[in-house]
């Protein structure tokens, strides 16, 4: 059963469709910024921040850029801070599974479920919260697609990936110290249809004069899910 969803509009933003907000999570409160697009709502999707501890937040360029492509395609955005970082309640945990961060994940879905219950949930996450979606998606079956860019597999566990059975894209930097495509293979064997991976050649973990890039590639493969979804 679901439980009751508590949240609050703290700060209401010159734009009308953003609003930072507070929300009940499992340690406490936490904080996001929720954004709608222009027209009719298609998706709604929460999108995760890297690891709190080497300064990710909610305001990740990454992050907002992977919020922007998805609310360009009519998706319901969801950005959050992680118990422990900034404004949000509790401590650090980092170690996934249930009690971590996959829980925040989910409370935050809970959310967005509260507000829009018709629309299909997806989940996206860069780096550490890559590996957060990637947790929570194999147990939580309300996720409909998922986004994971930068998967940190060189440096994780991330037997996840073996548990998605959602329509899901990945996109790895191929100079990413913390994991490429090709160690992805390595650890996990034969990757199932139903991932859709993508590499940019020489990028690193954070992108670097590839952001825009990384944001096409979301957009488009964004409007493709809801195409064939259609």
């Amino acid at each position: 059963m679901q439980r009751p969803v508590r949240a609050i509009i703290r700060a209401p933003f010159p734009n009308p469709t953003l609003n930072e907000i507070d929300f009940d999570g499992p340690s406490g409160r936490l904080e996001g910024l929720l954004e709608e697009p222009d027209g009719t709502p298609r998706a709604a999707a929460v999108v995760c921040h890297p690891h709190p501890l080497h300064g990710g937040t909610m305001r990740n360029t990454i992050v907002f850029r992977t919020a922007r492509a998805l609310r360009d395609n009519g998706i319901v955005t969801l950005r959050f801070n992680f118990r422990g970082v900034e404004g949000s309640a509790g401590e650090h945990h980092g170690q996934g599974g249930p009690g971590s961060e996959e829980d925040d994940l989910a409370a935050a879905l809970d959310l967005l479920a509260a507000r829009w219950p018709a629309l299909p949930l997806w989940a996206a996450g860069y780096s550490f919260g890559s590996r957060t979606a990637c947790g929570l998606a194999g147990r939580d079956a309300r996720i409909e697609r998922l986004i994971l860019l930068a998967l940190p597999v060189g440096v994780y566990d991330c037997a996840c990936i073996e548990r998605v059975r959602q329509p899901a894209f990945l996109l790895f930097g191929g100079g990413d110290a913390f994991g490429t495509l090709t160690e992805l293979a390595q650890k996990h064997g034969n990757l199932p249809a139903n991932l859709d991976v993508d590499e940019l050649p020489g990028a690193d973990h954070f992108f670097r004069g590839r952001t825009p890039i990384l944001e096409e590639k979301v957009r488009t493969w964004a409007r493709e899910a809801l195409e064939i979804e259609a």
